[in-house]
């Protein structure tokens, strides 16, 4: 009986043309990513220009936010308006600075990744040793050791860090395109879903 209505009512049809443009969004996102990924590994320098670039867009955007939300954010206190204001500002400024310097902008990023991955390292060394961890405590401690060591490669080599980025990064960009072409269901078997 619902097989019926919903056949009266065009919903297989709108869904079979939704179907397709979900394909057809997936198939350009492989392609792009693809792209992408062959730029990254054959043009590094560019591509870490336009992450930086995106970098600092995204701190200008982000202090921005933060000045409307103090300026409007009537509930808040005068002391934590000014904060988020002062916040917002110093934000926006970074944000320039990355926009007008690129490299020391990705400079920032790669001390940013190896703090967070000491950081996350000796958070997950702690909670291994305490046993709070779900899977064998061997492999946590592993895990944590690894993130560490990481961490401190990427601050003391940078340079290499950011390279050694911009490759794997590439890398995954291209895997990822080529796994979603081929697990896409062929067109036929949008047809008859």
């Amino acid at each position: 009986m619902q097989t019926m209505y919903m056949e009266e009512r065009g919903f297989p049809e709108s869904a079979s043309k939704a179907r397709a443009a979900i394909r057809a969004a997936l198939i350009t996102s492989a392609v792009a990513a693809i792209v992408l990924g062959v730029i990254a590994l054959f043009w590094p320098g560019p591509t870490l220009v336009a992450v930086a670039v995106l970098f600092g867009l995204w701190l200008v955007i982000g202090g921005v936010m933060r000045i409307a939300t103090a300026i409007t954010s009537h509930f808040l206190s005068a002391g934590m308006r000014w904060t988020l204001g002062i916040l917002g500002v110093l934000v926006v400024i970074a944000g320039i600075v990355c926009l007008f310097h690129p490299g020391q902008a990705l400079w920032v990023l790669t001390v940013f990744i190896g703090i967070s991955w000491i950081l996350d390292g000796v958070m997950a060394l702690f909670s291994g040793r305490d046993r709070a961890t779900v899977g064998p405590r061997w492999l946590y401690i592993a895990g944590a050791v690894i993130s560490v060591v990481a961490g401190i490669i990427v601050l003391a080599m940078p340079a290499v860090a950011v390279a050694t980025f911009a490759m794997f990064g590439g890398i995954l960009l291209i895997v990822i395109g080529i796994v979603t072409l081929f697990t896409l269901p062929p067109s036929e078997a949008l047809k008859r879903a």
